[in-house]
């Protein structure tokens, strides 16, 4: 991993140098977004150990999801919020499918099956339910308003409502903090007791806050970089700016959780991977989206949690679904992770061929 770094001096000679084309500009700048996340992962669980479960936890809440957040602050300053609707419904299916997916097939390569805490993957289940209905809850609002009142009317409605959701997620994302690391906190960390003792030595924390600072500055330079060639990506690559942002940016801002995921998958620790997997669909979903609507009527660029392609509801509630009918028994097999696979395989088809 840390020769990777070099791509980030290199995305920027491309860019401030050598003048190179966005679109090699783009691939160098995302691909250098890459080691950044997984620096900034390990340095936000180096200073969560030291800090104690409760200021830990709201460390990983703020910092978990940094890099695609920031990628998605970036193209929301540029005016694209379609774009970041699309990069929010990505990283939750990409996280609940694809990197689930990859982590359960590698993880049960050679073994019969795999288990993992059922009251933890049940409680996760019941969030990303609770999830689906956030995000159809302004979709269908606006659907039933648009026909009966005037449409500028309508999309004023829309930022009301979608303000109120998101002051709603956060408040229950609060509370599933309070659950998980204070009143519940004897059940779910000695769940994860063995895994957290299975993992990596954590750096010292003057290291740690180093590190998080300086990869937190370098990776909001990566994502203008990236936002800023996003649109010539989009024409030099004929594809939609949509299908960039709900699949490539996706998948970029949460590599770093996909390959943690199938490290720890392959150790046989999968209610760890379960939180890392469907653990960061549920941030995205209720704190990192309604953070990002909260932050856009801030910055002059609005964005509502209306989404009006109803494929990107489909795709998140294809997630719930599929999360909650693998944690019903507390254990998986490799065909299960195929099956997530393949439902990421055919949503990403349909995206493909999606004009908006």
């Amino acid at each position: 991993m840390p020769w990777l770094l070099l791509l980030v001096p290199l995305s920027l000679a491309l860019r401030y140098l050598l003048h190179a084309s966005p679109l090699v500009v783009f691939a160098a700048a995302a691909l250098a977004v890459l080691p950044l996340a997984e620096y900034l992962r390990r340095a936000t669980e180096a200073l969560a150990d030291r800090l104690g479960s409760t200021v830990g936890g709201l460390l990983n809440v703020t910092f978990g999801n940094l890099a695609e957040l920031l990628l998605a602050l970036f193209v929301l300053i540029g005016g694209n919020t379609a774009v970041v609707k699309s990069q929010i419904t990505g990283s939750i299916i990409g996280n609940g499918l694809l990197g689930l997916g990859i982590a359960i097939v590698v993880g049960t390569w050679g073994r019969e099956h795999q288990t993992f805490n059922r009251a933890s993957a049940g409680r996760l289940s019941s969030l990303l339910i609770l999830s689906v209905i956030a995000l159809l809850v302004p979709a269908l609002f606006d659907y039933t308003e648009r026909d009966i009142i005037h449409s500028a009317r309508t999309g004023h409605l829309d930022d009301q409502l979608s303000l109120g959701v998101s002051v709603v997620l956060i408040l229950v994302y609060a509370a599933n903090l309070v659950y998980t690391l204070v009143t519940h906190r004897d059940v779910f960390q000695s769940a994860c007791k063995e895994e957290r003792e299975a993992a990596a030595p954590r750096w010292p924390p003057g290291h740690a806050l180093l590190v998080l600072v300086g990869a937190t500055g370098l990776t909001a330079w990566e994502a203008e970089l990236v936002a800023g060639a996003l649109d010539a990506t989009s024409r030099a690559l004929n594809l939609s700016v949509f299908f960039l942002g709900i699949i490539v940016l996706a998948i970029i801002g949460n590599a770093a959780e996909y390959i943690a995921a199938a490290y720890f998958a392959r150790r046989d620790r999968m209610t760890m991977v379960m939180g890392i997997t469907v653990g960061s669909s549920i941030q995205v979903a209720l704190f990192v989206a309604p953070a990002l609507v909260l932050l856009s009527h801030a910055i002059g660029h609005p964005m509502n949690l209306v989404f009006t392609n109803p494929l990107e509801l489909i795709a998140v509630a294809a997630v719930a679904f599929g999360v909650n009918a693998i944690a019903v028994d507390g254990e998986t097999t490799w065909f299960e992770g195929v099956l997530l696979l393949a439902v990421y395989a055919l949503l990403t088809l349909a995206f493909l061929f999606v004009r908006p």
